[in-house]
């Protein structure tokens, strides 16, 4: 059921930690998925392909703001976890409050950590890459598989009607 795959924190470095026991390989990626597309879905999927597990970190709705401005998120975190757990490439949703997947990727400690093509390791968030680096795991970076979501909230209300971000 999508709801079992919601967890809070503690249930998903526990689980991690129990696949990982099982000599399952932990992909990790994160993110606002404010208006879950194709591009994500194509994402999800290739990020799942690189390992046996994919959790994904959302950010909770206060992040999401302060990241993309106070017009998001368009969904609350309930729904885009759920839209999120929902896809069969995805094992676990945890949502999180920080600006940065850090503290997770900390916790967590995934053999892979997957951003999209709109990073490259020198923009990729400085703490992020070292604490993936620090327990051994491998960055990857996908391409980008579709337009953003800022993009597709452009399209929809180029006026700005969505907050100006």
């Amino acid at each position: 059921m999508i709801e079992d795959k919601i967890v809070s924190r503690e249930a998903a470095v526990k689980k991690a930690q129990q696949w990982k026991a099982a000599g399952e390989k932990i992909v990790f990626t994160n993110g606002c998925f404010d208006l879950l597309h194709a591009g994500h879905v194509r994402y999800l999927e290739k990020a799942k392909a690189l390992g046996n597990r994919l959790i994904v970190g959302l950010n909770d709705d206060e992040s999401v703001r302060a990241l993309k401005g106070k017009g998001r998120p368009l969904q609350p975190a309930e729904e885009r976890a759920a839209i999120i757990a929902a896809l069969e490439s995805v094992d676990l949703v945890v949502v999180f409050a920080e600006l940065t997947s850090a503290g997770l990727l900390e916790e967590i400690r995934p053999e892979v950590f997957v951003k999209g093509g709109d990073y490259t390791l020198e923009t990729l968030n400085a703490v992020e890459r070292e604490t993936v680096q620090k327990h051994g795991g491998e960055i990857v970076i996908l391409p980008l598989l579709g337009p953003s979501t800022t993009e597709l909230i452009e399209r929809i209300c180029p006026q700005g009607a969505h907050g100006g971000q």
